[in-house]
C-alpha cells in the first residue's frame, strides 16, 4: 500500500532522514518506534508532503506521491493525526468533526460516519456542543482521531497518540485503534515513543535512530528482541 525507498528529507540544511525504505501492506498496523527527535514525526510529514523528500521516493497504492501537494494526498486516502492534536478550539466538537469532511461531498455517508465516530467515542456524542477548546486531554485526542476518520481514509498516520495522556485514557485510545483496524480494515502507520504498547498491538514494527531504520521485524519479535527490551522497554 505504502513504500518509502532510500527516502532522505531535510529541514533547511539539516539532514533528518537518512535512506530511510519502509513498506505498509493492506490492513496492517505497522508501528515506528524510537526515541524523541530520532525522525519518527518527520517521516509521516514526509509520507503527508509536509517535508518533502529530497531524494528517494514515497510510492502509494502504485502511485508516485513523493512530489505531491498535501490536499492532493489527502484527497487519495491518507490522513494524519498530528502530534499535540491540533484541534480547532472555538470550534465545536461536532464542527472539528465536520472540518475532517471537507473535502467530501457524500452528506449521507459523512452522517453515517459522524454517527460511527459518536459510537466509537460516546463522551464526543455527549460534548458535540462544547468548543474542543474545553475537552481534557483524553477527549482532544479522540476528536483528533475522529476529526481524521471523517475523512474515511484508506491509510490513517497518527503521530503520539498516548503524549501526555493518563494511562488509562492510553489503553482506551489504543484499544479503539485496534477496533478502527479490526472493524473498517483501515491501514494504520503508528509512530509512538510507548513502545511496550504500540508493539502490543501492531503487526510490524521499525526501529529508528537518528534518522535511520536499525531494526524491522514482526512486533512479536520485537518485543522479544533484547536491543529493544533494553533500549525501549526498560526491560
Amino acid at each position: 500500500m505504502l513504500e518509502l525507498e532510500n527516502v532522505n528529507s531535510f529541514y533547511g540544511n539539516i539532514q533528518a532522514l537518512y535512506d530511510v525504505s519502509l513498506h505498509i501492506d493492506h490492513g496492517e498496523i505497522i508501528t515506528l518506534i524510537g526515541a524523541n527527535g530520532a525522525g519518527k514525526s518527520t517521516t509521516l510529514m514526509t509520507v503527508c508532503g509536509v517535508v518533502q523528500a529530497r531524494s528517494g521516493s514515497v510510492t502509494y497504492q502504485d502511485i508516485d506521491i513523493t512530489r505531491e501537494l498535501p490536499n492532493r494526498i489527502v484527497s487519495q486516502g491518507i490522513c494524519q493525526v498530528p502530534e499535540g492534536r491540533l484541534i480547532f478550539p472555538e470550534l465545536t466538537v461536532q464542527e472539528n468533526l465536520d472540518m475532517g469532511a471537507f473535502m467530501r461531498k457524500d452528506k449521507d455517508g459523512i452522517k453515517r460516519d459522524m454517527e460511527y465516530c459518536f459510537d466509537l467515542f460516546p463522551i464526543l456524542a455527549e460534548r458535540r456542543r462544547q468548543p474542543g477548546g474545553n475537552l481534557s486531554g483524553g477527549e482532544q485526542q479522540m476528536l483528533a482521531i475522529g476529526r481524521a476518520l471523517m475523512a474515511r481514509p484508506k491509510l490513517l498516520l497518527l503521530d503520539e497518540p498516548s503524549m501526555g495522556l493518563a494511562p488509562l485514557v492510553v489503553k482506551q485510545i489504543f484499544e479503539i485503534i485496534e477496533k478502527v483496524n479490526r472493524e473498517s480494515g483501515t491501514t494504520i502507520f503508528l509512530v509512538e515513543q510507548n513502545a511496550n504498547l504500540a508493539l502490543k498491538i501492531g503487526h510490524r514494527g521499525y526501529v529508528m535512530e537518528n534518522g535511520r531504520i536499525v531494526l524491522s521485524d514482526s512486533c512479536d519479535k520485537l518485543l522479544a528482541d533484547e536491543q529493544v527490551k533494553k533500549a525501549y522497554l526498560g526491560l
